[in-house]
């Protein structure tokens, strides 16, 4: 990994990420070494009632500070190994693990997603015509097929026409897609291999879709590139573009497209897209770049004039409504849909 994109990640880290600090003194100096104490775990906050418009998970460390998914938590994940354990030499940059922050976990329907333009970008379900959404069971799927998140501190832009694709960003954070064994739980980061990346085209903008694996999956060390995923998974890959394909038909929407003919891209290429859509993010919280609506407020980049104290950072929490008991779901949502 160039040392750039590291401290771009890790450099304006606040206290709360302190046993980040040491990494960034190493790789400056080794951009190949990695050593980290402990990895940052993090918890979640809920708010508002369950299946209702007003629910709200927010993230907090583990020492109960608030913090946004989006731009808080560090896109590189962070090490589990002691800090009396050497510092282990990465061969490429490909080895490199990155966060996921989960935001639908398998099997489910609630489109739960990263809330870009509210403070502290809480995951909430998205709302389309004052409904709830919930993506549909197309046959012979049941919601959705893998765990399905986000890599924070990436940003498609709006304004910015991929070369690959020759569309422009969604003004989301990149799409990740976990095909691990664990059904993961809404607002859980999982440190995740990526293993390519699929090109799919969403009304005109460019959505990428990045294939990965949860590290700590049984599987992983045996997943390391989309064609081991062909080998060892058959049908998973297909079903996937066959599930991006169709997802929004039951709901009157044309068939969405995809570059490349729908074929997946390898993980350099992956890496690459990864790496220009960090670097997208960081003009957009240094206000380099026209937010597009996007809430850039944070509590730890300290070259971003959108950051804000722990105090404030409390009173966004505080201000939502108070968490309550789950409304029902219609049972509209276990109907099956043959497209």
């Amino acid at each position: 990994m160039r040392p750039q994109l590291l401290r771009s990640s890790l450099s304006c880290l606040v206290p709360v990420y302190a046993s980040c600090n040491k990494v960034l003194t190493q790789a400056a100096a080794a951009p190949h070494l990695y050593c980290f104490r402990k990895a940052m775990h993090y918890q979640t906050e809920q708010r508002g009632q369950p299946n209702s418009p007003d629910y709200r998970l927010y993230f907090k460390t583990s020492d109960g500070k608030y913090i946004s998914p989006f731009h808080d938590i560090p896109l590189i994940a962070e090490s589990d190994q002691d800090g009396d354990v050497p510092a282990k030499k990465l061969k490429s940059e490909n080895e490199v693990l990155y966060n996921m922050v989960v935001e639908v976990p398998r099997w489910s329907n609630a489109k739960m997603e990263i809330a870009t333009k509210e403070l502290l970008n809480p995951i909430k379900q998205d709302v389309k015509k004052g409904k709830l959404r919930f993506v549909a069971n197309i046959f012979p799927h049941k919601g959705y097929i893998w765990n399905y998140g986000a890599l924070p501190q990436t940003w498609e832009d709006p304004s910015h026409e991929d070369t690959e694709t020759n569309c422009c960003g969604d003004n989301d954070p990149i799409d990740v897609c976990d095909i691990g064994s664990q059904v993961c739980s809404p607002g859980q980061v999982i440190r995740v291999k990526v293993l390519g990346i699929l090109a799919m085209i969403d009304e005109g903008e460019t959505d990428w879709k990045v294939i990965a694996v949860n590290a700590e999956d049984p599987d992983a060390k045996n997943l390391n590139c989309i064609e081991d995923v062909r080998k060892s998974r058959p049908g998973h890959l297909e079903a996937t573009v066959d599930w991006f394909r169709k997802y929004k038909v039951p709901d009157g929407k044309p068939e969405n497209q995809f570059g490349f003919n729908g074929q997946f891209k390898d993980k350099d290429f992956a890496v690459k897209i990864i790496k220009s859509t960090h670097e997208h993010w960081r003009a957009l919280v240094r206000k380099e770049q026209t937010a597009g609506g996007i809430e850039c407020k944070n509590v730890s980049r300290c070259d971003s004039p959108f950051r804000c104290g722990a105090d404030e950072a409390r009173g966004v929490v505080q201000s939502a409504p108070a968490f309550g008991s789950a409304r029902p779901v219609s049972s509209e949502v276990d109907k099956w849909h043959f497209v």
